[in-house]
């Protein structure tokens, strides 16, 4: 039987030492089973690998930061759906969320789907709300606080000693000794990713991960738990291994039960004494995906079935003992390439 053939635009295109979820997803769209695929690249700068990766992506457009509001991104996409008439958009970075879920609806009228979270789930696991999140539904969550001053520091700290971590509303994070550094990580993450920074309490253990999907309903189409083999002094993981954990599985079905809506995944700690603390919630895709498709679980492939409103059967096993490990890759092009995405906004 013949395969449908789907156009899927894919965000995330770069692959530095924190590197966007788009190759590997588009990774997982090439392997899928079910459909065939021509994939449009969307990235924001002319320099991220992924656009002249040519094996992976047919074609690449520029879009607005999301800085520059829905607006200038709708007229953008419908410009590009005017040529390419794209069935499918996988958004994969944090920042770019919300305007990819506020311009759903009209996404939607022009043909276009996603498969993203509700606005009210999206502000529930935030890392300025996550404390309450688990005091809702039941997670062991660190102690942590919103601040939007430097004096906010010395509060924090008379009730939760240093170590601590001070975060970014979407990305990057330390762990800081004194106040010293905290001034320092506070000045260095404000200045790239603006106010509010969040102060959470230091939990010293091993770090695991769970990717996984939800279908919005309560139901758990997907879910693969990895441990963490090799982290950056970024805190991500540059090597890791998918593993049998029944805990870790059973805190992702009470999550996936919260009727939780598109990818994810859950930043995980586990103590001395065998208690799992919640770190963090990413709504979306992570960056490590590769491994859960490689493990049995094409996560990207159920995504583009679940948002074309076709029938998914949840996956019911994975592999354990897979183990991934990133490298980095010299991509050999043509200045005139470059010059082309940068001038003309596509390639």
């Amino acid at each position: 039987m013949t395969k449908p053939q789907y156009t899927i635009a894919v965000t995330g295109l770069n692959a530095i030492d924190n590197p966007g979820p788009g190759i590997p997803v588009i990774r997982g769209l090439r392997e899928a089973r079910s459909f065939n695929v021509k994939i449009i690249g969307l990235a924001y700068e002319s320099l991220e690998p992924g656009i002249f990766m040519h094996d992976l992506i047919d074609k690449t457009y520029h879009i607005p930061y999301p800085s520059a509001g829905t607006a200038c991104l709708l007229e953008r996409i419908e410009y590009i759906h005017s040529v390419e008439k794209i069935d499918v958009i996988i958004p994969n970075f944090d920042a770019e969320l919300y305007s990819f879920m506020k311009l759903e609806d009209k996404l939607t009228e022009i043909g276009i789907k996603t498969f993203l979270p509700q606005f009210e789930q999206f502000e529930a696991r935030n890392k300025v709300n996550l404390l309450h999140f688990g005091k809702k539904y039941g997670f062991d969550v660190p102690f942590s606080k919103a601040i939007f001053k430097l004096n906010e520091i010395t509060e924090f700290t008379k009730d939760c000693d240093y170590p601590i971590v001070v975060k970014g509303q979407y990305y990057d994070a330390k762990v800081v000794n004194n106040f010293e550094e905290a001034k320092s990580a506070f000045s260095k993450i404000s200045s790239k990713w603006g106010l509010p920074i969040i102060l959470q309490e230091f939990i010293n253990g091993t770090e695991f991960n769970v990717i996984g999907l939800g279908d919005g309903k309560g139901k758990k189409i997907a879910a693969v738990p990895m441990r963490k083999q090799y982290i950056t002094d970024k805190g991500k993981a540059w090597a890791g291994i998918t593993i049998d954990n029944k805990d870790l599985l059973e805190l992702t079905n009470r999550f996936i039960a919260t009727k939780w809506k598109g990818g994810f995944e859950l930043e995980l700690i586990r103590t001395s004494d065998n208690k799992y603390y919640l770190l963090e919630i990413n709504p979306r895709i992570p960056a490590w995906v590769y491994l859960a498709i490689g493990a049995g679980q094409n996560i990207p492939e159920a995504l583009v079935n679940l948002a074309l409103g076709k029938k998914v059967n949840p996956f019911t096993t994975y592999k354990v003992g897979k183990l991934f490990v990133r490298h980095s890759w010299d991509i050999i092009i043509d200045i005139s390439e470059f010059e082309k995405i940068s001038t003309l906004g596509e390639l």
